[in-house]
């Protein structure tokens, strides 16, 4: 996440709920790498099911303190709409 995103927190969560354009959410995991804040667990599982790809741009809304509203573009700049098939209970978010 960029500096400037992060500094809005006063603590930074250790997880994240992602709530795409259909309403599915997913939790992720948090982790500081290098000075930067990452998405860790989770993100992966993700990125698979909703079938980003190198070239799509991701971007993120804070909604609360905790989550983020992903919206992904294809290569095109279409907004990529992926209903949410069965995914890893491990990371579905509990709403």
């Amino acid at each position: 996440m960029p500096l400037d995103f992060t500094k809005h927190f006063v603590v930074v969560p250790t997880e994240f709920k992602l709530r795409n354009n259909t309403g599915c959410s997913w939790k992720v995991t948090v982790k500081l790498m290098n000075d930067r804040v990452t998405l860790d667990q989770g993100w992966a599982t993700y990125a698979a099911v909703h079938q980003i790809k190198i070239g799509y741009m991701v971007t993120f809304k804070l909604l609360t303190p905790d989550t983020l509203k992903v919206i992904i573009f294809d290569d095109d700049g279409i907004e990529a709409v992926n209903k949410c098939g069965k995914h890893d209970d491990a990371f579905a978010a509990k709403d």
